[in-house]
């Protein structure tokens, strides 16, 4: 019989459904020569510290560092403490006696780090010693699957893989643990402070942010504005200084020549400066752009968006969601025309897939050196009908995101008009010869919206122009935005740089905080520890979360860039590097984080004390 495991039961059926395996028995499915059992995602994790003779939580353990890590059956909470999960302990004597039986096991968890580590877990437990082929599909269509069945890889070659997976799930416990007792021993005991390898410096980057905007302090500023006309059509321009001191603005306002001082000329043109420019579409999506756009768009919680599109995956309607990539490979684009045809009758994106069948398709999201496990989402072309409104609108984001993507470029012609009059004063315009890809959408650029002219007239160099109005515009100095979840996980790709370019973050993502797979976890296990909250679509720290960060903002633990090495280690990992260096590196590196914060949490207790205070 051939033991075929899936990482829950929902895709342990439909794999069983596909193959027309229907004996269902408890804990699997059989038929057609094939078993299809399921875990429950996680049924195995590393053991706690008590398993290791770590009794309680005492300053002499640390740090706790197991010569060689246990695995343990996942728990549950009850009256009578933390217990086996009895549902757990089940399934694995299920998948225990298949894989006695088997004469072939056949990994079917999700194809990408967590579900080799799932199904790794499972298998070491269980001792089994039998070699084991691997599933590797990118969509949950009839047509991969089966296609993915005929083409299993050896078990082997995904070693690397869960090397990886292994010791992010050992570096988290060695870090977590540690600074977590550290910490919390050092502040008295009188509450768990709980830290983490990707967490902490996740708050540290919140935290700061909220701290530099309630620190702020905006400063007055003066522009000056004026219109001017040409061929009876008006347009703006500002005053390329900013000026503080109002009686030296005054002064040079009361200089500008406009109509109503008695000036019928009053605007003499000094440059223009006319260049088309040739906008390229956007890249396909990853999950984090995804969750970016499903935030800014509809205000769903990256948690949301990534239980919709597994959702979506799971009904056979997109790629495999949990991509850290924004490319396919040849190979895949050769199936792009064939699949656009597909959405030519899209109530939204019908006749712009038709227009593309008339062209030659954009490539710029093609490059297979930049696919790693999978490529980027892309609709399956399966018909989706009876959707909910949520599940419609993120697979309208990922239908209208690759209409947009192999769509042309958006053309532009952008002018400046540079203006003297009692100063220097500059008019931006901006007109679209061809919308290209941003006619799937029909969205304008958000950045200076309001400074744009939608139209400039022609004008040449020493031309003077009536100016009709003028005004002094005050202003204020204005900080930089809460972090809300689309920010928050913009800045996470990169370590809190603030980078625009997206294809210049992307080749940061490796170096980033987390993996597109995991930051939705990282968010709301932050609120869980009531390290921060929503606010509307703002995350903001408690006053709690204020105090862990006040005591660890200075120490390793919190610094986003030095994690993103970590995370960029863990990826070389999966492509062959060291474990035993990386092992030996976040061993060091525990001891010197808890040392610090052995040393600094003595502090904490007051911090929290404070705080308190403050909201009263």
């Amino acid at each position: 019989m051939k033991i075929v495991i899936a990482e829950k039961p929902s895709v342990g059926r439909e794999l069983a459904k596909v193959f027309g395996a229907t004996t269902r028995k408890d804990g699997y499915i059989e038929g057609k020569g094939y078993s299809f059992t399921w875990a429950f995602g996680h049924l195995l994790q590393l053991a706690p510290p008590q398993d290791y003779g770590f009794i309680g939580w005492r300053k002499q353990h640390l740090p706790m560092l197991p010569a060689k890590f246990k695995l343990a059956v996942r728990k549950i909470k009850t009256k009578d403490g933390f217990v086996e999960d009895p549902a757990v302990r089940k399934q694995l004597d299920t998948i225990k006696k298949l894989f006695d039986d088997a004469t072939e096991i056949i990994v079917a968890t999700d194809a990408g780090r967590e579900g080799e580590l799932i199904f790794r877990y499972i298998y070491y437990y269980l001792k089994c010693k039998k070699p084991f082929k691997r599933l590797w599909i990118s969509s949950q269509t009839d047509e991969a699957i089966k296609d993915g069945f005929r083409n299993l890889k050896p078990g082997t070659d995904y070693d690397t893989l869960f090397n990886s997976a292994h010791c992010r799930s050992e570096s988290d416990w060695l870090v977590g643990m540690n600074a977590t007792q550290a910490l919390s021993i050092s502040a008295g005991n009188r509450t768990v402070l709980s830290l983490g390898r990707v967490q902490t410096p996740t708050l540290a980057m919140i935290c700061a942010r909220f701290l530099e905007i309630k620190n702020f302090v905006p400063q007055t500023y003066f522009q000056i504005s004026i219109q001017l006309t040409k061929d009876e059509q008006t347009f703006k321009a500002i005053s390329i200084s900013n000026y503080k001191d109002k009686t030296e603005v005054e002064a040079i306002f009361n200089l500008v020549e406009d109509v109503a001082s008695g000036f019928p000329i009053g605007g003499n043109i000094t440059a223009v400066e006319a260049k088309p420019r040739k906008e390229p579409p956007p890249l396909l999506h990853d999950l984090s752009s995804l969750q970016q756009e499903a935030n800014k768009k509809k205000g769903y919680t990256a948690d949301q968006t990534l239980n919709i599109l597994q959702n979506l995956y799971e009904s056979k309607l997109v790629s495999y969601p949990r991509t850290g990539s924004r490319y396919i490979g040849d190979d895949v684009f050769a199936g792009v025309p064939a699949l656009i045809d597909k959405f030519v009758n899209h109530p939204d994106f019908g006749k712009q897939a038709q227009f593309l069948q008339t062209i030659s398709l954009n490539k710029r999201s093609v490059n297979a050196k930049k696919v790693t496990d999978h490529h980027a989402v892309l609709p399956t072309g399966e018909e989706a009908y009876g959707l909910s409104p949520d599940k419609q609108a993120v697979y309208d984001m990922v239908v209208g995101r690759m209409v947009e993507a192999f769509h042309q470029e958006c053309l532009k012609e952008i002018t400046k008009i540079t203006i003297q009059s009692g100063t220097t004063f500059l008019a931006n315009g901006t007109v679209i010869s061809s919308a290209g890809w941003r006619s799937v959408f029909n969205e304008t650029e958000d950045d200076k919206k309001d400074e744009d002219n939608a139209a400039l007239p022609k004008v040449a160099v020493g031309e003077q122009l009536p100016i009709v109005e003028k005004s002094l515009l005050e202003k204020q100095t204005k900080p930089k935005a809460m972090y809300n979840e689309a920010s928050l996980l913009k800045a996470l790709e990169t370590s809190g740089k603030e980078i625009e370019d997206e294809e210049l973050r992307y080749a940061m993502k490796d170096s980033g905080l987390g993996t597109p797979a995991t930051r939705a976890s990282i968010i709301e296990t932050l609120i869980t520890r009531e390290y921060i909250t929503r606010e509307k679509r703002n995350l903001v720290p408690t006053n709690k979360g204020l105090a862990v960060y006040e005591v660890v903002k200075d120490k390793q633990i919190a610094q986003a860039e030095l994690t993103g090495q970590w995370e960029k280690r863990l990826e070389e990992i999966r492509t062959g590097a060291s474990v035993k260096d990386f092992k030996s590196e976040i061993t060091e590196y525990t001891r010197t984080i808890t040392n610090e914060l052995l040393i600094a949490g003595a502090t904490i207790s007051g911090k929290l004390e404070e705080k308190k205070a403050e909201k009263v």
